[in-house]
């Protein structure tokens, strides 16, 4: 018979099997060879020159943001630890497309769905989004589509100083991606690059980067609003028109 302690300091015995249980556990976390010989007292604090806990270590940037190329912004977004909105925890929605593209397209940060199909735009917004092109006339391998963040975090959401810094990435990403159209997709781009909400930046011709630009319904908001689809139709038609 094996002799275990509670808290309380008294000896409890225990049986073998749940010794061997125990055993077992250990040994599938993976803990199988002693580690440190010395008692270590658990209760004396850290030495101060160390972080009392993990939380308080900030991850280095994995790749400076050199911006020089449109590959290296790409770079940064895929594994840099100071973009807004960042958590060991958030999924990467990574852009896509050509450079120097037909028309890029900006939406809102990354929802669920479109955090599913891995792209800025995901499931039936993307298949209304490939309509939309196609009615323009730009093949859909000629779009370039990002999103205001590249982050998926459940129930986060962005304050007005993070939103400042994900409009300041976004016009370096418009410079290097340079597109030949720019649609911002939403309230969100509407709101970080024109400083306006959707319903006073759609309508109008803008310039961002030198870039002609349109903002309009987000293709999801389309598809929980169908009757705001002839005003997206006039907005895709103002985009196209030739510049004078």
């Amino acid at each position: 018979m094996a002799k275990g302690v509670d808290v309380g300091g008294q000896a409890n015995p225990i049986g073998i099997a749940e010794a061997r249980s125990a055993l077992t556990w250990w040994l599938d976390a993976g803990v199988d060879v002693l580690v440190q010989e010395d008692s270590r007292d658990w209760l004396h604090s850290p030495p101060p020159n160390l972080p009392a806990t993990l939380a308080e270590v900030k991850p280095a940037n994995i790749v400076q943001p050199a911006h020089e190329t449109l590959a290296e912004l790409q770079g940064w977004l895929s594994s840099s630890m100071q973009l807004p909105l960042v958590s060991a925890t958030a999924k990467r929605i990574m852009p896509h497309g050509p450079e120097d593209a037909a028309i890029m397209l900006l939406s809102d940060s990354p929802t669920f769905e479109d955090s599913a199909a891995g792209q800025p735009i995901g499931g039936d917004a993307w298949e209304l989004t490939k309509r939309m092109l196609a009615a323009i006339k730009i093949p859909v391998e000629q779009a370039y589509s990002a999103s205001l963040s590249c982050l998926h975090l459940p129930g986060s959401k962005m304050s007005p100083a993070e939103r400042d810094e994900c409009a300041e990435i976004a016009r370096k990403h418009i410079k290097l991606a340079a597109p030949k159209r720019l649609l911002l997709l939403g309230d969100g781009p509407a709101q970080a690059l024109l400083g306006k909400p959707l319903v006073q930046a759609r309508a109008h011709v803008h310039k961002i980067e030198g870039v002609r630009t349109v903002a309009t319904f987000h293709p999801r908001s389309l598809i929980n609003r169908p009757s705001n689809k002839s005003l997206a139709w006039k907005d895709l038609l103002l985009l196209m028109e030739d510049e004078s």
